[in-house]
């Protein structure tokens, strides 16, 4: 296959040319693109270096891509992804330019394999956050249909963007030698701090993070119906979010159930060790690609047996965006 990278020199860009080898993708040539700014660094893959070019509204005449991934925000997806589609490359974005419209799928590929083959040209990459809550939370969607859920994250520096994590980095360095700390990318300290996601509030008081959940998870399980409230914040965590999840099911569901479907879910992998108090940590999750789910017990508000609460952790440079678009890719070529 002949592949393309927009936004290629970015955390996510990175971690796509990353997955890619790592999953032994069958590449027959890989061509890297970002802006002028970042044109002319050099990512190896496979042992061998290429060189990032600058992207310009050209490069897909005549190039002959079968798949062209973006990663450079919803701006430069919605000028260059309908010239790439156009080109005769099927597009795989993940910024959130094409995420709410009707004709494009919110591919996650364990949970709408079916809605990814329906494509028109273009699929988007859901919201990291919404990824990981999909993943924990649709095994046991199926199990018994969920009414509400109500979910707090904690979500990693990496989402903010390769310059946030390099920020996170200084300030624990600053931190630990009793230097002051002034913020430069995020609005606030990020070390020995906890904020409201960096997303504009809207006029209902939610900001725009919360705003994709809600949006997402409806369109991911196909389930217009569900009512979500989410509460997203940012933590000093490198690149691994950690989700607070409290469902409310029509009928009732056990513990033993929801461990037992999840225990059997693809890309999820059960933590939960009641006698050694272990459950998903975001130490755990990083670098990895299954979602980890654990902490699972009855919401005791809920005495009827219809309320969960359960807690997950991802990566989110890796199944919050990377992984989850080559999955998307490997979907098509099944």
């Amino acid at each position: 296959m002949n592949i393309a990278i927009v936004g290629a020199t970015g955390a996510v860009g990175h971690e796509l040319v990353r997955v890619l080898e790592q999953r032994r993708t069958p590449v027959t040539s890989l061509r890297l693109f970002a802006s002028e700014r970042s044109a002319g660094a050099t990512l190896a893959f496979r042992h061998t270096p290429h060189k990032v070019e600058p992207l310009t509204i050209d490069v897909f005449d005549g190039a002959g891509f079968d798949f062209v991934f973006f990663s450079a925000g919803a701006s430069v997806s919605r000028e260059f992804a309908p010239v790439a589609m156009r080109s005769g490359a099927v597009v795989i974005d993940n910024s959130s330019a094409f995420r709410m419209d009707a004709d494009v799928p919110l591919g996650v590929p364990e949970i709408n394999p079916e809605a990814i083959r329906a494509h028109r040209g273009i699929i988007a990459v859901p919201n990291c956050t919404a990824i990981i809550l999909c993943m924990a939370v649709h095994p046991l969607h199926r199990l018994g249909r969920i009414r509400r859920i109500v979910v707090s994250t904690y979500q990693a520096i990496s989402g903010a963007g390769a310059r946030a994590l390099a920020e996170l980095q200084e300030q624990t360095r600053q931190a630990a030698a009793g230097q002051s700390v002034t913020p430069k990318v995020l609005p606030h300290p990020v070390i020995h701090n906890v904020f409201s996601h960096n997303t504009a509030i809207g006029p209902d008081g939610y900001n725009g993070e919360e705003t994709k959940v809600v949006q997402e998870t409806r369109k991911i399980l196909a389930d217009e119906a569900i009512l979500v409230s989410p509460t997203c914040v940012r933590v000093p965590v490198p690149r691994a979010h950690a989700e607070s999840i409290n469902l409310t099911f029509e009928r009732p569901v056990t513990v033993a159930q929801a461990r037992e479907a999840l225990s059997r879910a693809a890309g999820v992998r059960l933590v939960d060790d009641r006698e050694r108090n272990t459950f998903p940590m975001p130490v755990d999750a990083s670098g990895g690609d299954d979602v980890l789910v654990g902490r699972i017990r009855e919401d005791l508000s809920q005495p009827d047996g219809r309320g969960l609460n359960l807690f997950a952790c991802g990566d989110q440079l890796r199944k919050g965006a990377a992984l989850d678009a080559v999955q998307i890719l490997e979907v098509l070529r099944d």
